[in-house]
């Protein structure tokens, strides 16, 4: 069979990162933490009702005002939690039943970071897992430690290599059932006129134009089974926050949202939205290479999401059968309200979160100039393109 063809290197001379600081035992204390704890204590119905029981333990007079502000609290927190349950089955259908040691997952970027950890989940239950890799295997870090997972090297902006390694796994181990995007091209860090074409060209390949070919490749015989399937797209939220020094990152990441958002309207327009679920995932900076020598404007308000975060969502939602949209760290969540702030508040935020800045610190003000003089194989100074 013939071998994928290799992947293109993009090189740029090499950058100067900033040693990166173990963080201060307050550094873990995040708005995100916070609201965990609320959500499982004074925002939690079970909890309120709890307070309400003990204050009828006690003989509470039904008209005391602890016991009116208990119960309806109580009240309030059940019915909150009920329309959140109601609102999910109106907008998404009823889950779709899933066995996980039944499942066959493709994990496009699973040689390393979030990609690699759901395979590495997927893989100690049972299921059958393709990764699917522009790496050697022997690159791939850990790669020894996984059990359970199948990886198949491939450029999943090659469309002709995509067909042929969607042959393979359906011939090892059947037709997949889980589709995860989760590859992404390396962050540049260049202003829109220092980019190269090739540069540009890279980026949107792998961001934006590889998940179509997955899609268009694996789909089909997802919507052709009886169990139907799940579509994981990991975007993030960079797509909307676009930051200075990622303007084609935050272009590709914008269209990956916007192509699933789509998609999403036309599985459910064909009649298929019973069992094809689909799943957009838009995070804030994750700890994986891809954002190496970054540090988050406000470790408070927009934490450092870990990876085992984002799969473990992931992975539960799959299992659920859910529909729907998973956003992290909190701030997230409320992106949408931003585009809606008149354009003398969004300025404002953004100079007071360091957003537009905070690649160039990455770098100490430095401006990589990219080295594309020489023939596109010529040998790599040093090679910024990496898996999630």
């Amino acid at each position: 069979m013939n071998q994928p063809p290799a992947m293109r290197k993009i090189t740029t001379t090499p950058r100067i990162l900033k040693p990166q600081p173990a963080k201060k035992w307050y550094q873990h204390i995040t708005i995100d933490l916070l609201i965990k704890v609320l959500n499982q204590t004074f925002l939690h119905p079970f909890i309120a009702w709890i307070i309400v029981l003990c204050l009828r333990a006690q003989v509470t007079p039904i008209d005391h005002p602890a016991w009116i502000i208990a119960l309806g609290y109580a009240i309030f927190l059940t019915l909150w939690t009920a329309a959140g349950m109601l609102n999910r089955r109106i907008a998404y259908g009823v889950p779709r039943e899933v066995e996980p040691s039944h499942e066959i997952i493709v994990i496009t970027g699973g040689g390393s970071g979030l990609g690699q950890l759901i395979a590495q989940i997927y893989g100690m239950r049972g299921a059958g897992v393709a990764v699917l890799d522009v790496k050697e295997v022997s690159e791939v870090e850990g790669w020894d430690e996984l059990s359970g997972v199948d990886y198949y090297q491939c450029d999943v902006s090659d469309r002709k290599a995509l067909e042929m390694t969607a042959k393979r796994i359906e011939h090892d181990l059947g037709k997949p059932t889980v589709l995860i995007n989760c590859a992404a091209a390396g962050i540049h860090g260049l202003p829109l006129l220092s980019l190269t074409p090739e540069a540009m060209k890279k980026t949107i390949q792998t961001n934006l134009m590889a998940p179509f070919h997955v899609l268009q490749v694996f789909m089909p015989g997802m919507m052709e089974a009886d169990t139907g399937g799940v579509i994981v797209n990991v975007s993030s939220v960079l797509g909307q926050l676009t930051a200075a020094g990622l303007s084609d990152y935050s272009a590709s990441k914008a269209g990956l949202s916007a192509m699933h958002r789509s998609l999403e309207a036309e599985i459910r327009a064909s009649g298929h939205d019973d069992k094809i679920k689909t799943l957009l995932v838009e995070t804030g900076q994750l700890s994986t290479p891809l954002f190496d020598g970054i540090q988050t404007p406000n470790q408070f308000f927009a934490p450092v999401v870990e990876p085992i975060q984002v799969a473990y969502d992931i992975v539960s939602a799959i299992d659920n059968g859910d529909n729907g949209v998973i956003r992290m760290p909190a701030f997230a969540k409320l992106v949408n309200w931003y585009a809606v702030l008149p354009a003398s508040i969004q300025r404002l935020a953004r100079y007071v979160s360091g957003i537009d800045s905070a690649v160039a610190k990455a770098y100490n003000g430095q401006i990589p100039v990219p080295d594309y003089a020489t023939s596109s194989d010529s040998e790599s100074e040093a090679e910024v393109l990496r898996m999630k």
